[in-house]
């Protein structure tokens, strides 16, 4: 085995590399029973470090290696399984025992192979969902860091506007394109009127479990900002944003009106022909309208003449 100062020494050595897959899987003194025995064949004498560094080369800069880590979540300790399964046989083997740094090169790369194969074969992610929300299922685990990558978006999302008339009825959904843990709280909040994400100016309007917020019959007063914030246990994963514009029915109404009459002129103060006819100005009566409007003075002529 080492000597104290030599174990010290390995010990620094092996952290001098950078993380891994396998730094982050493989204990250090089960590293230390591997290349114990490592022996340089050029110069017959048996060098630690040279392991080590081979160590690095085969597991920590391939990017195969780190590649295939790159799992969802809680399958980290599947990807131990593999790597221990691997590298654990080999150190019992070579413990206090010489070998070659050909039989290393080719054992370890061998194990390096293995574990790729088995380690691609485990569950991937669909990783995150944009623009927002704490989202630990679309995290990957980082053999780099030995740590799993987070989405690292904003827990708040943009506001989305909605339009409705007034008297009728509103659905606001908080729904997220990701996926929702089982345990959800949900609590909607309102600012009456404004547009706006501050977390001071709303109020709680009701909190469970229901996704959906429904008005029956919307007017005026529920115009503003709804705010629905999911949480799972006590942490928050995402904040939606609604903004709520009412319009009166008076309004609507006059402006189909509008609508209609514009849409009937055309330029010129002309109306739109009917199906199948030539346009006609309403400025000029018909000969009919004239005789008839006509007869009508000459009898009311003859009668005031008695």
């Amino acid at each position: 085995m080492c000597t104290s100062t030599l174990r010290l020494v390995c010990v620094s050595l092996l952290f001098n590399t950078s993380l891994s897959c396998y730094q982050c899987f493989v204990d250090v003194p089960d590293s230390l029973r591997l290349c114990w025995g490592h022996m340089l064949t050029e110069h017959n004498i048996r060098n630690v470090d040279s392991c080590f560094r081979k160590l690095d080369r085969i597991f920590n800069n391939d990017q195969r290696v780190i590649e295939a880590g790159r799992v969802g979540e809680g399958y980290e300790k599947k990807l131990k399984e593999i790597l221990e399964a691997e590298i654990l046989p080999m150190a019992k083997e070579f413990d206090q025992k010489l070998n070659k740094d050909t039989v290393y090169e080719e054992r370890l790369q061998t194990a390096a192979d293995n574990f790729i194969a088995a380690a691609s074969k485990l569950p991937r992610v669909s990783g995150c969902f944009p623009p927002c929300g704490f989202q630990s299922a679309g995290a990957v685990y980082n053999c780099i860091t030995c740590q799993y990558d987070s989405c690292e978006f904003p827990l708040d999302c943009p506001v989305k506007e909605i339009k409705v008339m007034e008297n009728s009825r509103s659905r606001v959904w908080c729904d997220v394109p990701f996926h929702l843990p089982d345990d959800i709280e949900v609590i909607w909040r309102f600012a009456e009127e404004v547009k706006t994400q501050q977390v001071d100016q709303f109020k709680e309007v009701t909190a469970g479990v229901d996704r959906l917020y429904s008005i029956p019959s919307t007017s005026g007063q529920h115009q503003g900002t709804y705010q629905c914030e999911i949480y799972s246990g006590q942490r928050s994963i995402v904040r939606l944003y609604y903004y709520l514009t009412v319009t009166p029915q008076v309004v609507a109404g006059h402006t189909e009106l509008q609508e209609i009459f514009d849409l009937s002129l055309l330029s010129g103060g002309r109306l739109l022909p009917a199906s199948g006819g030539p346009p006609h100005s309403p400025l000029l009566p018909s000969p009919l309208l004239l005789s008839t409007c006509l007869t009508a003075l000459l009898l009311m002529l003859f009668l005031s003449l008695g």
